[in-house]
């Protein structure tokens, strides 16, 4: 019997080494831990388009945190579980910021990415992802339901774009969700708080459920979590906010961590 019921693992730098793969170590004991009776959810800043195909990879059923907790589906019926949405008027302050300085940006509702323009270097990192952005004229013509606005960037400038947050006087908050890129999202979207309404749905107590992950996006649900895990790849401050520190994501630590603490 599995000593967690609920596991959750983020994707970028937890599951998925540099190289963005997937090793056989790590399926195999994902694998395992199912086997042995847990729950295994993936909890990731990826849309569902970029989450599902790992999620398959590893042989996983049932529904995914995407978007950094701001939507959780269920990839079989494409059925939304939780939705945290605002429009696109609420992010016009920091578009036009972003213009102002040749900042990347795009908008994702629950299911598609919208961009209106992408140089080669963006178009990488969408393929990287796993992810096919819609094309449209103008962001500020987007009139769905959004989830999240990402700003991609170089380290410095995303530290700019921190720094400069105050000014821009958005209600949405603000994370960093990687060296290279801020996610702004509605107020009570987090992975912390999915993870713990999908505990709550399962009848899953906090104390039987662990997660692992490797970047400040992942620290509301190490700290829901009964034991939260943090890779060693992880920035020395979030390490220190973990109640364990595993292998780095190049070392199968995602493997290590289910051998150690659930097998």
């Amino acid at each position: 019997m599995a000593t967690y019921r609920l596991i959750a693992l983020d994707v970028d730098g937890t599951l998925l080494n540099d190289r963005d793969e997937l090793s056989r170590a790590t399926i195999e004991a994902v694998q395992k831990a199912v086997e042995a009776g847990a729950h295994i959810v993936l909890c990731t800043g990826r849309g569902p388009a970029g989450a599902i195909p790992v999620r398959d990879r590893l042989g996983l059923k049932g529904p995914v945190i995407t978007h950094n907790g701001a939507a959780t589906v269920d990839s079989g019926s494409r059925s939304v579980m939780t939705e945290y949405a605002f429009d696109i008027g609420e992010v016009m302050s920091v578009i036009r910021y972003c213009r102002t300085r040749s900042l990347h940006c795009d908008v994702s509702s629950v299911w598609d990415l919208f961009a209106d323009r992408a140089g080669e270097e963006e178009r990488e990192m969408y393929r990287i992802y796993g992810v096919e952005p819609v094309m449209v004229p103008d962001l500020a013509d987007v009139n769905r339901q959004l989830v999240k606005m990402t700003i991609f960037g170089s380290s410095a400038e995303m530290d700019r774009v921190e720094r400069d947050w105050p000014t821009l006087h958005c209600r949405l908050s603000i994370i960093r969700s990687g060296e290279r890129f801020i996610d702004i999202m509605h107020p009570q979207a987090s992975k912390g708080n999915a993870l713990c309404k999908l505990a709550a749905d399962m009848g899953v107590d906090r104390s039987q459920v662990m997660a692992v992950g490797n970047y400040y996006n992942d620290l509301g649900m190490l700290e829901f979590a009964g034991l939260g895990v943090a890779m060693a790849n992880s920035p020395e401050d979030f390490k220190r906010k973990a109640d364990a520190v595993t292998l780095d994501n190049n070392e199968d630590g995602v493997a290590h961590a289910l051998y150690r603490y659930v097998l």
